[in-house]
């Protein structure tokens, strides 16, 4: 029997990676958030609070779209290592922009930081899982992306919850400089203990056209064999429904559960929770086998779908009040929010069954000289699953007219028909879990 994923994090091979892209993750998120915060509540900007919210959204995505095959590029032609290092040291140096921003309450300043934040992200995102193969063997794999992925959204969630305690104070400006530039410092600190990761690809040819990069790298990631171009679709349309759920819960909170803003964090916490779990329960339900255990991602789908359609559900029982029901009060007045909440939990738990087996698999079976740019494409994937999730929400919903649940109700089966044709596409999944199941 193999050592538990958790011993992971006494090894020099994987910690020190672990705590930097975990900063990075919470000091993504800090920033953000502290931008939108203080734009909204402290700078008095003219800007429409919708326009602003969704103008930052847009700023750090697009890199995404621009940046990811640059990445993957450098990621196989240097040393993994040292272009961690290097993307830290840009870290602090826009974190150094970013806060002079917040200290001069200059918006346009700040946006810029985000931009460039959201480069360096795009830059990291490849690098980031194309090293675990160097690091880890390959039954620790799937342990070492749970553990990834539960630290990414638990500073995801930890970030945005720290920028708001942050906001609310008179001396805001001082201690979010402050923190954003000590974070991005201690990150960087913690990838000079990275060990060595040599480059696939030394003389890979670099070319400056991003267009033509980005086509190039999207083109490799989809012709690879269907168990790799259908994992990465199939990763992205993980993207797809949690962007989807993330930024309909702040209108679902309000319209549907009559909350207030206390209600809101809570179903943040219990998705970031959920996927935590979820991505940490896939060792154990996997039996720690050599190889990936590709059957739970069916088993992710089908949970998806299945809390998806409950959430529909339980949301249809929940009786409208004549006023807004008051934070964590609002357990107490209707059971069907309560319902509602354990969905939430059951959505989070199921994504992170779903997703930590594709990240693995990609990162398994994909050639190690191609690895780097085939996550790149991944990513550049993710951010178009992303916004089309938002496309969408807006169709559903003003076009069509329809109500938040009856959304859920139709990316529920959205998921449902997604998922089969993966498994068509790939019947390995299918295979597994059949095999897997009676185990």
């Amino acid at each position: 029997m193999s050592q538990s994923q958790f011993s992971l994090l006494r090894s020099r091979r994987f910690l020190p990676f672990f705590i930097t892209q975990m900063l990075g993750a919470f000091n993504d998120n800090l920033y953000k958030q502290a931008l939108v915060l203080a734009a909204l509540f402290k700078l008095g900007t003219e800007l429409d609070s919708s326009l602003l919210v969704n103008l930052c959204a847009l700023l750090f995505i697009l890199p995404f779209f621009l940046f990811s095959a640059l990445g993957g590029l450098l990621g196989e032609r240097m040393a993994k290592d040292q272009l961690m290092r290097l993307l830290k040291l840009a870290e602090c140096l826009i974190m150094l922009l970013g806060a002079i921003g917040i200290l001069w309450g200059h918006l346009s300043l700040m946006l810029v930081a985000l931009f460039l934040m959201g480069t360096q992200s795009a830059l990291f995102g490849p690098v980031k899982y194309s090293i675990l193969p160097q690091h880890l063997q390959r039954q620790e794999l799937l342990g070492g992306n749970a553990l990834v992925e539960t630290g990414t959204f638990l500073a995801i969630l930890g970030g945005s919850l720290f920028a708001g305690l942050l906001v609310a104070g008179e001396a805001y400006a001082q201690w979010v400089a402050f923190f954003v530039l000590l974070i991005a410092v201690l990150g960087y600190l913690a990838s000079r203990w990275i060990p060595p990761a040599p480059p696939a690809v030394p003389g890979l040819p670099l070319h400056l056209n991003l267009f033509r990069e980005t086509q190039s790298v999207l083109r490799l990631g989809l012709s690879r064999s269907p168990l790799i171009s259908r994992s990465l679709l199939g990763n992205s349309w993980f993207w797809f429904i949690g962007a989807l759920y993330l930024t309909q819960i702040p209108a679902y909170v309000k319209e549907i559960l009559q909350g207030d803003e206390t209600l809101v964090t809570l179903i943040l916490m219990l998705f970031s929770v959920g996927i935590a779990l979820g991505s940490l329960l896939c060792e154990r339900l996997s039996g720690r086998r050599l190889e990936v255990e590709v059957g739970l991602v069916p088993l992710g789908a089908l949970g998806l779908s299945v809390f998806g359609l409950l959430l529909w559900w339980h949301s249809a029982s929940i009786v409208p009040v004549s006023e807004m029901r008051l934070g964590l009060a609002a357990l107490t007045q209707d059971f069907g929010i309560i319902w509602a909440l354990l969905d939430i939990l059951g959505l989070g738990i199921f994504g992170g069954i779903y997703i930590v087996p594709l990240y693995a698999l990609i990162q398994e079976r994909t050639q190690e000289q191609e690895r780097t740019r085939v996550i790149a494409a991944g990513n550049i994937l993710n951010a178009v699953f992303m916004l089309g999730s938002a496309i969408l929400a807006m169709i559903v919903l003003t076009g069509l007219g329809l109500s938040i649940p009856e959304l859920f109700f139709l990316v529920a089966l959205l998921n449902a028909l997604a998922n089969i044709y993966l498994c068509c596409a790939v019947p390995e999944f299918s295979q597994r879990i059949r095999q897997w199941l009676p185990n």
